[in-house]
């Protein structure tokens, strides 16, 4: 039986103008990304300048992260975690301001300088299916370790929080994959399960060891 040909931008024959458009755009994107000058990032550096001038606690979380452990990912939006009376502070200064909510009453905003979603997720709720579990958002203020000028999570938390949001979430199963990569490109030791909680340290030790075996392709 002879198979009907694909149609659409992917079918046989040229590649679409759309398509075409597309591959240069994202190509522009990572290109600006690691330059450090993406609309990602700009929107990072205007969230951090205002939470420290405010004197706010915060953790940057997210691919944004993944670059200060080890794994380099370009992204297109911004990860941070707030306290919800912090974020409740924020948003009464600043929405109007150059923010907006996406969704009412939520910590899912947009940047309107940089035109880039900002999502703030709040200390004590739970990653993944949003469902309670042993692994929390914890509070940045006691929490997050501090560089010149930026404030991120000890890498065993944001595993977890990595581990426990692909473990509870089909939709989530791209974090499962952040944690292998950020395995392989930082060498992380198996060692490294001993400082995660008991939830999720079965799942760490399963991509361990697929991340160990050799690609093909490389």
């Amino acid at each position: 039986m002879r198979q009907a040909t694909p149609s659409g931008p992917w079918g046989a024959g040229a590649v679409g103008a759309d398509v075409e458009r597309r591959f240069l755009a994202g190509l522009s994107y990572c290109a600006r990304f690691f330059m450090g000058e993406s609309d990602a990032q700009a929107a990072l550096f205007r969230l951090t300048a205002i939470l420290e001038a405010e004197g706010i606690p915060y953790a940057i979380i997210g691919a944004l992260a993944l670059n200060a452990y080890g794994h380099r990912r370009a992204t297109v939006d911004v990860d941070v975690i707030l306290r919800e009376e912090d974020l409740a502070r924020f948003k009464d200064k600043y929405l109007g301001r150059g923010y907006a909510e996406r969704v009412a009453g939520t910590g899912k905003l947009t940047d309107l300088v940089n035109d880039v979603k900002v999502d703030v997720l709040s200390a004590g709720r739970f990653p993944g299916d949003g469902r309670p579990k042993p692994v929390a958002f914890p509070d940045p203020a006691t929490t997050a370790i501090r560089g010149e000028r930026f404030a991120l999570l000890p890498l065993p938390r944001f595993l977890e929080l990595k581990l426990a949001s692909g473990m509870t979430a089909p939709h989530r199963l791209h974090d499962l994959a952040d944690v292998l990569d950020l395995i392989r490109s930082a060498r992380l030791p198996a060692e490294t399960a001993a400082d995660l909680h008991p939830y999720v340290r079965d799942k760490f030790r399963e991509l361990w060891t697929a991340a160990q075996t050799a690609d093909p392709y490389e």
